[in-house]
């Protein structure tokens, strides 16, 4: 049996993981997900390439309704984090898809216009949705899910302000789940 499912992953998810021969969840999956299933906030420090993403992802998954605008939000420090984080969440959603847009500046902002219009989560950098939400081409009125991921790399890349300023435009009533490496105080 799937440990996930003793953890309350379950349908299409669980199908995904158990295609991709995820059976055992590590100890930050183990301890976070039920808390993001419960719509807990969390404030979670594990190693890089730890499962964070699969942490947090099921949450995601599980509690967000299709075409009802965009109703989570990951930040990342970098491109590269961005569109890791994007592919991640597509595969463990291969059976019930979510359109994912993945948001980063150093190209063309034109067609991340476009998708944005009809996704669901979001996965970007700081300085690239704050020229979004600048431009009035992304709205986060409707986040269930705020996700910080990577946050020490953030901080230590100086977009503490820029990320204070993003997490004023989304809703009070949301959940909240940092995810690092290393926990800073700020």
């Amino acid at each position: 049996m799937n440990k996930f499912k003793k953890l309350g992953v379950s349908g299409p998810i669980l199908k995904s993981l158990e295609e991709q021969k995820i059976e055992e969840p590590t100890e930050i999956q183990t301890k976070t997900i039920p808390l993001v299933l419960q719509g807990k906030d969390i404030i979670a420090g594990s190693a890089t390439g730890s499962g964070k993403t699969l942490a947090f992802g099921t949450g995601i998954l599980m509690n967000a309704e299709k075409n009802k605008g965009i109703q989570a939000l990951v930040l990342t420090p970098t491109r590269e984090l961005a569109c890791q984080v994007r592919k991640a969440l597509a595969g463990f959603s291969k059976y019930d898809p979510f359109k994912i847009v993945e948001i980063y500046g150093g190209v063309a902002i034109g067609p991340q216009m476009d998708k944005l219009k009809r996704c669901d989560i979001v996965v970007g950098t700081p300085g690239r949705i704050l020229d979004h939400l600048e431009r009035r081409t992304l709205d986060l009125t409707k986040i269930k899910t705020l996700i910080l991921d990577e946050a020490d790399r953030m901080l230590d890349m100086g977009f503490i302000d820029d990320v204070r300023r993003i997490i004023s435009q989304c809703p009070k009533q949301r959940q909240t789940l940092l995810f690092s490496a290393t926990i800073y105080p700020e």
